[in-house]
This record gives structure tokens, C-alpha cells and sequence, in this order.
């Protein structure tokens, strides 16, 4: 079933105030719902019970969903500050609008891209979603900063991990991006990294930023 938006912030409501903070259930009016509409779809689809004193809690099926919405809103907010360098005090609410537009998938290539953060702008916790735990358990195995990689060792980009939203801009501005192909051509006095036939020197920083997964880890898979 396919939620409208209003349905999805009261999940969103719901999982911040249950499982953040940790209230057991949320009291009907609190949530501040204009017309029947919203809440009707989350009856009929069993994401959320209403207790007889009109205290409203996730059920089974809802508790996922609403971890999924806070997870895209904050990635969101991420990819607005990080990437697009959205003002502190515009990110909430552009992030509202923009959560609505990641599809699943969508929000894990958002996720990748990022490095797989673990908080948004504002200090809260980002729900870790399936690529988070693949690239846990695989990491170790096959992936490595380019700093750490030896003279003409190659790859595929496996993601980005910087917290800097310039180091980011300066990646993508040269087509660095998950999935592209890229070798260490020397690391020293500074790092050269070729991708398809360009070749560009980058800093350390901008090196340990990019997770290459190997070439010889991913045949050995």
C-alpha cells in the first residue's frame, strides 16, 4: 500500500516518540491530524492501534515502516547539507518534501553515496538500512580507502565517507561516484587516482575518503 504523506509523518511522529523517547503510545490529539483520511489508511493497512482512551501505538507491520520514513527523511537532510548545501534552518523542512521522493532503493543509493552516514545534520541517529550491513560485513574483506591502496591496484568505487560537504562536492565534480572504476597511479608527493582515461592528483584527505572495492576481492567473490 502506498501511503499518502501525511500518513507517513504520523508514522514518523510515532517512531521518534515511541522508540526514541521511548513513550509506549501517543496520545491521539497530540498528533495534531486534520481530517479522518491520514489515520483511516494506517487502520486499514494494521500500521497502527487505537487503545480505547485513543492512545495510538505502531503495530508489527508499522514499526518498519515508520523506522523507513525516519531513515529517508534523515538521509534527506543529509544529502541537502552535505551535497547540496542547504542552510541549517531549511533542511527540516525540505527534507519533508524531499523524503517523500525516495523510493526503496533510491534511499540506499542516497546511502552509499554518502558513506553510509550514521547521524543527521542535527546529531540524530540515522535507522541503518540492508546496505549498511552489507557493506559491514563485507568491508573488511574487500574494501579499502584509496590512501591504503598499493601503486596500480584497481577497483570500483564501493562509496564515499566524508563528513566535509566540500571534499564531496569536490568528487562528484570529477565523476567519482560508486561503481566507477578507478586505480592508484602513484601516493606520493600526493596521491594520482585514474578513472576511464583521466587522471587526477588529489590530497590525502580526499583519498581516505574513497572506498575502493578490489579488483582481486571482488573475483575471489
Amino acid at each position: 500500500m502506498e501511503l499518502e504523506e501525511k500518513a507517513e509523518e504520523i508514522l514518523e511522529t510515532l517512531w521518534i516518540r515511541t522508540e526514541e523517547k521511548e513513550e509506549g503510545a501517543v496520545a491521539l490529539d497530540d498528533l495534531g491530524i486534520k481530517g479522518k483520511r491520514p489515520i483511516d489508511q494506517l487502520l486499514k493497512g494494521d500500521y497502527i492501534s487505537i487503545s480505547g482512551d485513543r492512545r495510538v501505538r505502531l503495530t508489527e507491520t508499522g514499526r518498519p515502516e515508520a523506522r523507513n520514513v525516519v531513515r529517508r527523511h534523515r538521509l534527506a537532510e543529509r544529502l541537502l547539507a552535505d551535497v547540496l548545501g542547504t542552510r541549517d534552518m531549511l533542511i527540516h523542512e525540505k527534507a519533508c518534501k524531499f523524503e517523500h521522493l525516495l523510493d526503496r532503493g533510491l534511499d540506499e543509493n542516497i546511502c552509499v553515496l554518502l558513506g553510509h552516514p550514521k547521524v543527521c545534520p542535527h546529531g540524530k541517529s540515522i535507522p541503518s538500512g540492508g546496505c549498511c550491513q552489507r557493506e559491514q560485513t563485507q568491508t573488511s574483506k574487500v574494501v579499502a580507502p584509496l590512501s591504503q591502496l598499493t601503486r596500480g591496484q584497481k577497483g570500483r568505487v564501493a562509496y564515499i565517507y566524508t563528513l566535509e560537504s566540500d571534499k564531496l562536492q569536490t568528487l562528484l565534480s570529477m565523476g567519482i561516484l560508486p561503481g566507477t572504476p578507478v586505480s592508484l597511479v602513484q601516493s606520493f608527493p600526493s596521491f594520482v587516482l585514474q578513472t576511464h582515461q583521466t587522471q587526477f592528483a588529489v590530497d590525502k584527505g580526499i583519498a581516505e575518503a574513497i572506498y575502493v572495492r578490489l579488483v582481486a576481492a571482488e573475483t575471489n567473490n
